[in-house]
């Protein structure tokens, strides 16, 4: 077993959505809204780093109702160390009731990030957009 810390990091990002068309087939049910978009982002704070990535999402036929999936690359400098790592997205809204989950994919970190792992939780109540990542990394002697 690794000796790890546990570290907070926190921030702002800008986001970039874009749809793209949705490959065919097989087609999207009848009535179906699904999407695809590819995410750019822009994080400041204790992560400087840009990332790209692709999500799918589906909006249900009743308001609220909605689920997404998406995995992007981040790369920059996580509080001094340099490198890359990729998160991975899993969000479902049940008529307003959200919830959503994005977590480092596992050995997804590269050089100074190797072995990075943890938890980003995503904040929009101020109007824009906040993270806290809650990772660990192994202990370096």
């Amino acid at each position: 077993m690794l000796d790890c810390m546990t570290i907070h990091a926190s921030g702002t990002f800008e986001v970039t959505l874009t749809p793209q068309p949705v490959s065919q087939p097989p087609a999207p049910a009848e009535g179906a809204n699904v999407g695809r978009l590819v995410i750019a982002k822009a994080f400041a704070g204790d992560l400087q780093a840009t990332s790209a990535g692709q999500m799918l999402a589906f909006r249900g036929e009743v308001e609220g109702s909605a689920g997404y999936v998406a995995l992007e690359q981040v790369s920059g400098t996580l509080h001094g160390l340099t490198d890359s790592f990729a998160l991975q997205h899993s969000g479902t809204m049940n008529r307003g009731m959200s919830q959503l989950h994005v977590m480092v994919v596992p050995d997804s970190g590269t050089g100074q990030l190797m072995g990075l792992a943890g938890e980003m939780q995503l904040d929009q109540s101020g109007g824009g957009h906040a993270y806290t990542l809650v990772y660990t990394l192994p202990k370096t002697e």
